[in-house]
């Protein structure tokens, strides 16, 4: 742990603020984006910007304003978002120079409103709070990592102690969490002293219970001039990929369909979808051959390689719909609904062949293709494994707990992660070093994007209530664990695959929200999240593990947040209570 000696600190005279003053007169709407979709797209157009055009930081007034216009305007979000759009712009605009600061020479500055006041059992000192590690807020979470790495960390408000610590010469460079309002006020100090400083902005300019993006103070911590990740844009890379399953792309790269089941399956093979799976397998490979010619594959071979994971993963979700029983998919007939079951069954089986024969055909080494078909054949026998023990409970169901449900979805989920991850690192030639670790990550991964996919049926009713009592569901699994009196006998047969008769999405809503099943669940997608970012402690390629990290935060960024500022939503209701008070005492005319 590094530590800060406060006897060596003189309280000294601030910079006077850099005029003129940088931020503009804010507007009463939130100032940051409401999705962490959008703050990402953001955050990647900004990227491409330094990418384009390298900035030199301190940049100028003029230059940090043109370029987050520049931004906002890429990705079409509004002008509300100027400020937050600048505090990201000189982010990046030190990113490179903080990289190359020992984590010993930096400072994690974290605001106490990250605490839960309420509940929070820290006390407070001269120079800020004194973390209990209790494990009720992400203060501790933040301060154990920083600390593990080398950094000064300090819970406190203002800027005259940083800038202190600063003279010392014992802080080189500031990772920082701040609301905007603090950040429109410190910003001119810090500026002025050209320190290299990144600022993650909280995601309300609220005093209580606050909250900020997570992964994007892991992704700044961690930063070193050896992870190369930050080169590669994501945003780009996913787009590009999403280009591969045009049908004119999939046509040049694997000949023109032959025969009507050939022609369904390219047409699937089309049809929707995030493209998880190829985007990880390109991102990863791009990720190995930065900075390591030796490992250059064609970009034909790796094109081809991604589609085989999106073949073998498209077979899956044709088999997996017949044996559900789903009508729909990506808002559309599923195939079996679309064309009978023996159509769909053999469809499901011309996506695995052409998956083989992808790998067969991608031009890389042979020895390289006997492993990838080897791995592609394991994730196979896992992934059906997976569905065969959901589908031996639907045929004899009996009460699954929690921990059951979360294994069948590690066998049902991972593999298609897993081979993916896999497939990349075989054809760089890296396997070897990574395959362990790659495992590790994906069955995290895996676990977490399953429980995503129930909190998500949840909120929108995708035929949750419906297939409630004929899937494992991990939120029901910890209702019927949690719940009291009639609740707990409902979620309890439901868990046991015994339907409700005349259940309502808002009965089944409201039960799991009183046994507090779904902030449990949530929970769980944080501690598995985690778990996978822990799991890249193994890798000893800094930008094959940047990438991962980030890829953490890319998969799971469908989450929105509300409210903004607890002092003018305050300040709002004081006036309209004032307008109420006065309208009553004019009385009608």
């Amino acid at each position: 742990m590094s530590t800060v000696d406060p006897s060596s600190i003189s309280l000294a005279v601030l910079p006077s603020p850099v005029p003129p003053a940088l931020i503009r007169s804010r507007p009463p709407q939130p100032s940051i984006p409401q999705t962490k979709s959008e703050r990402d797209q953001l955050l990647d157009a900004i990227r491409r910007g330094m990418a384009s055009e390298k900035a030199v930081p301190p940049l100028s007034m003029e230059e940090l304003g043109a370029r987050a216009t520049a931004a906002l305007n890429e990705v079409g979000l509004a002008d509300t978002y100027f400020d937050y759009a600048v505090v990201l712009v000189n982010n990046e605009s030190w990113r490179d120079s903080l990289a190359t600061v020992p984590f010993e020479k930096r400072l994690l500055l974290m605001p106490k409103c990250l605490r839960e006041e309420n509940r929070c059992p820290a006390p407070f000192d001269e120079f800020g709070l004194l973390c209990k590690q209790c494990g009720l807020c992400s203060i501790q979470d933040f301060q154990a990592e920083a600390e593990r790495l080398g950094y000064a960390v300090l819970v406190a408000e203002g800027s005259a102690l940083v800038m202190a610590m600063i003279q010392t010469g014992q802080i080189e460079a500031i990772v920082g969490i701040s609301c905007m309002p603090v950040l429109e006020k410190t910003f001119p100090h810090v500026q002025a002293a050209a320190v290299p400083a990144v600022a993650v902005p909280l995601l309300q300019d609220d005093c209580i219970d606050t909250a900020v993006d997570v992964d994007w103070v892991w992704d700044y911590i961690h930063l070193q001039a050896s992870d190369r990740s930050r080169r590669l844009d994501l945003g780009g890379l996913h787009d590009e990929v999403k280009e591969w399953f045009e049908p004119a792309a999939l046509e040049a790269l694997m000949g023109p369909a032959e025969g009507h089941a050939e022609q369904v399956a390219r047409e699937w093979l089309a049809v929707g979808g995030r493209r998880w799976r190829p985007f990880l397998a390109a991102a990863v490979h791009a990720a190995l051959e930065e900075g390591n010619p030796e490992t250059t594959t064609s970009s034909e071979a790796i094109r081809k390689v991604a589609i085989a994971v999106e073949c073998f993963h498209k077979a899956s979700l044709v088999h997996d719909d017949i044996e559900d029983g789903d009508d729909e998919r990506y808002g559309e007939p599923t195939l079996c609904g679309a064309h009978g079951i023996p159509i769909a069954l053999n469809v499901g089986d011309v996506l695995i062949g052409e998956g083989y024969r992808m790998l067969a055909e991608s031009g890389l080494a042979p020895e390289r293709v006997t492993e990838a078909v080897r791995e592609a054949a394991t994730a196979q026998r896992l992934l059906c494994q997976g569905q065969g023990a959901e589908l031996a409970w639907s045929r004899t169901p009996s009460r699954l707990s929690s921990r059951q449900v979360l294994e069948i979805f590690r066998l049902k989920t991972a593999p298609a992660f897993d081979v993916a991850l896999q497939l990349a690192a075989i054809a760089a030639g890296r396997s070897e070093e990574c395959r362990e670790v790659l495992r590790a990550y994906s069955n995290a991964i895996g676990i977490a994007y399953q429980i995503k996919d129930d909190l998500e049926d949840l909120v929108e009713d995708a035929g949750f209530v419906r297939d409630a009592a004929s899937r494992p569901s991990v939120l029901i699994a910890l209702g019927a664990e949690r719940a009291r009196g009639d609740d707990r006998t409902m979620l309890s047969n439901l868990a046991s695959g015994i339907p409700a008769e005349s259940l309502t999405a808002e009965q089944l809503r409201t039960a799991i929200s009183e046994a507090k099943a779904d902030e449990k669940a949530a929970l769980l997608l944080e501690a598995y999240k985690e778990e996978a970012v822990r799991a890249l402690d193994g890798l000893d390629d800094p930008t094959l593990k940047g990438l991962l990290r980030r890829i953490v935060a890319r998969i799971f960024n469908e989450l929105a947040f509300d409210g903004y500022c607890r002092e003018q939503e305050m300040k709002a209701q004081a006036r309209e209570a004032a307008d109420t008070n006065e309208t009553a005492q004019v009385g009608p005319a």
